[in-house]
């Protein structure tokens, strides 16, 4: 009864053109429930040979943040960038390599925790082990540049250079170096 009342206000206030958006984003708390996911669960890209797994985002309710895991392979690295809204977070699941802050190079490994403010460039480089992170970010929309620039495992991987990756960028509010 209480969830049709709140229809019926939520169906009135739209009527008197107080934004869909409000509607929405109402309708999408309402709805929201939480859920459990194993390893291998979530929604799965990869992009330069890695692997990335979207796990909470606003599109299974999480409206506030999203968060995943990315593997970056031996030799591989995560580019120097940066993200105008985002705080990103980072916990290193397995592996080591080295983590850029701003100009300082920091070692990390298994276990290590990393925290980003918004606008501050960083990146990773890991020349001799492959790293498995967790990566959460407040407000989300990493895990929406994640769908423009990787694809779905068995698709042919996504050709970009570097104009168009900072192309995309900029529509999430984010840049490379």
């Amino acid at each position: 009864m209480a969830s049709l009342k709140r229809r019926t206000f939520l169906t009135a206030l739209a009527g008197f053109g107080l934004g869909p958006s409000l509607v929405t984003g109402a309708a999408r708390a309402e709805a929201a429930k939480g859920y459990v996911l194993a390893a291998d669960e979530g929604e799965h890209l990869i992009r330069n040979r890695g692997s990335i797994r979207i796990k909470a985002d606003p599109t299974r309710g999480c409206g506030n943040l999203a968060m995943g895991t990315q593997q970056v392979p031996v030799g591989g690295g995560i580019p120097i960038h940066r993200h105008f809204q985002m705080d990103e977070a980072f916990y290193v699941i397995e592996g080591s390599g080295n983590f850029i802050l701003e100009e300082q190079k920091i070692a990390i490994a298994k276990g290590g925790t990393i925290f980003i403010p918004k606008n501050a460039w960083h990146g990773f480089v890991n020349p001799d082990t492959e790293l498995l992170l967790l990566w959460i970010v407040a407000p989300a929309g990493l895990e929406a540049f994640f769908r423009e620039v990787a694809s779905p495992p068995g698709e042919p991987q996504k050709q970009l250079n570097k104009a168009q990756l900072n192309e995309i960028a900029r529509r999430h509010d984010m840049e490379f170096r």
